[in-house]
């Protein structure tokens, strides 16, 4: 019993060890009591959500005018782990609105877009790192413009389609915990189309036309996966509170399949925020997305709303700790 009591005694002390870093053992002689304190202290998060509404209506009135309502959402969110030679940073960036006019529901925005790294210190300011990225839509994308006589409308896109997810491995310079910039020479992507019916293709330059056998955001007919091996991608990250109302989040991203590298692609998502009361803020948003699977021109989406914000942050200056003398 003894010894049973000695192996039970040493696997419970092993076990906290090993699941929390202060562990404090009392009363061995009646009862056995573990005090476990859990020290989230490695972990830095933030995260904004916001609400945006803009509504005008007309009657009667000589002026003309459309009756119209737009709602639109953002979250942005972060979770950063650091703890000896390891680091973990994640981040979200999410989109979606609409706008109705005379009964007639448009989709403004949407984006899908997650980063996760894993980094291991090289120096002071340099990581051996992992990452991966994921981007997609929310809900069906169309085109109302350029279409034959009988349509009104055209789907190009939905959720997973396109859909892609990167991998990269390489060299991150990370001066501060707002800042860094990843490089990373082996760099696979994938590229996803689960809904054949986005397949579509120009006819000259002015109209779209609806064709299940096109290639479209780089998948071929009859696949719903791409797959490039050998690329190099550049990564850039910034996201800072600049003052106490004023925060800039943004990113750069650079993918250059080495098969193709006079079609290189550019991607740059920037929000800023401006906080007018606690929970009253001003929104402005730019994603420039320059893909030739995508689109031959640089594509452009900005926003502008003011409209409810709710936003915390836990970032700080890590203090150095005491030594014990």
């Amino acid at each position: 019993m003894k010894g049973t009591l000695h192996f039970l005694l040493a696997w419970l002390i092993s076990y906290g060890a090993l699941a929390q870093d202060t562990t404090v053992v009392k009363n061995f002689k009646d009862t056995l009591v573990v005090k476990i304190k859990f020290d989230t202290t490695y972990w830095q998060r933030s995260f904004s959500g916001g609400i945006n509404l803009n509504q005008a209506s007309f009657t009667n009135w000589s002026g003309g005018g459309i009756n119209s309502i737009a709602l639109g959402s953002t979250v942005s969110a972060r979770a950063l782990y650091m703890k000896g030679q390891w680091s973990w940073d994640n981040t979200g960036d999410f989109q979606l609105g609409y706008i109705t006019q005379e009964g007639v529901r448009r989709k403004s925005s949407d984006q899908i877009l997650i980063t996760s790294a894993v980094g291991l210190k090289a120096s002071p300011v340099l990581d051996y790192f992992f990452s991966s990225t994921f981007s997609s839509y929310f809900a069906p994308g169309y085109q109302y413009t350029k279409l034959a006589p009988e349509q009104t409308q055209l789907k190009i896109s939905n959720f997973l389609s396109p859909g892609q997810l990167s991998l990269a491995w390489g060299l991150a310079y990370k001066p501060q915990t707002w800042l860094s910039v990843r490089l990373s020479p082996f760099s696979p992507r994938f590229t996803f189309l689960l809904d054949n019916d986005v397949r579509y293709r120009n006819q000259g330059d002015t109209l779209y036309i609806r064709d299940p056998t096109a290639t479209v955001y780089g998948v071929r007919p009859g696949r719903r996966v791409r797959t490039e091996w050998l690329a190099l991608q550049l990564q850039a990250t910034l996201n800072k509170n600049v003052t106490d109302n004023i925060s800039v989040n943004a990113k750069y991203l650079m993918y250059a399949n080495y098969q193709t590298l006079n079609a290189i692609d550019h991607r740059i998502d920037l929000t800023v925020t401006a906080k007018v009361t606690r929970y009253i803020s001003t929104t402005f948003g730019i994603i420039a997305l320059l893909d030739k699977d995508y689109s031959p021109s640089l594509q452009l989406q900005q926003t502008l709303a003011v409209g409810l914000l709710y936003n915390v942050s836990t970032f700080r200056e890590k203090k150095k700790k005491a030594t014990a003398k």
